[in-house]
């Protein structure tokens, strides 16, 4: 089986100082990759960059078997794989809920009432069915994450990236998202500070620190190098 994603020999640059350096790295369909590392070392960026929202400066980014350089490429497979951002207010940008996660399945063939069918059954697997004629931009921070969620689920991708999916959430929110995580069987990359949360979902851990990806413990990360003035984005 070809894996989802494969990146050999990446390197992405920013303002003339490489973030990413010769970046090599697999996630294999149905594997729960975490990456770890201190604030400001570029796990967003190898995120974005994967998908195309960033651009590498060097090396291939082959996703389903295919090597993407132009936007074409990327366009193409962005279906098949879920990025959750960090800030859910960058996501959610329909008036209501249902809206919100409608939009993706209207997008890509379906027509409005099965884009709705297929919202409503993807607000239902998370347990907020009850939000979907709710304004988004009202919602609470862990209601918004799982919204963000659900709008990835209706879209059935093969992958998912979840840039810190635990941000903002209370316990209770906390505890559905896990569950409809710990039930989802594609592949998945998670960026998170938040051990508890890498330890039970992933199966394999790698560090990315000064460019560079090495393996890593997936009990053993700490939280030592949180610096909290970093911008969001250069996580």
């Amino acid at each position: 089986m070809t894996d989802p994603i494969v990146l050999d020999d990446v390197t992405v640059a920013r303002d003339a100082k490489p973030v990413l350096q010769g970046i090599s790295m697999q996630l294999a369909a149905g594997e729960r990759l975490a990456i770890v590392g201190p604030n400001g070392a570029g796990k967003t960026t190898l995120l974005r960059t994967i998908i195309g929202l960033e651009r590498a400066d060097a090396g291939t980014i082959r996703l389903f078997g295919e090597d993407c350089e132009a936007e074409k490429q990327f366009r193409a497979y962005r279906p098949r794989i879920g990025f959750l951002f960090q800030d859910s207010d960058d996501q959610l940008f329909c008036p209501t809920v249902i809206e919100d996660v409608a939009f993706g399945p209207l997008n890509t063939g379906h027509t409005a009432a099965q884009a709705e069918e297929i919202a409503q059954g993807a607000l239902d697997r998370l347990g907020i069915a009850h939000l979907a004629q709710r304004i988004s931009h009202k919602l609470s921070g862990g209601e918004k994450r799982l919204v963000c969620l659900a709008g990835l689920f209706a879209m059935k991708p093969d992958v998912l990236l979840l840039d810190e999916p635990t941000n903002g959430i209370d316990t209770a929110n906390g505890q559905r998202l896990r569950d409809a995580l710990a039930g989802y069987t594609g592949a998945m990359m998670l960026v998170s500070h938040d051990s508890a949360f890498v330890a039970e979902l992933a199966n394999r851990a790698l560090i990315l620190e000064a460019g560079q990806l090495k393996p890593a413990s997936i009990h053993s990360h700490a939280h030592t190098h949180v610096h909290p003035h970093v911008h969001p984005e250069d996580e």
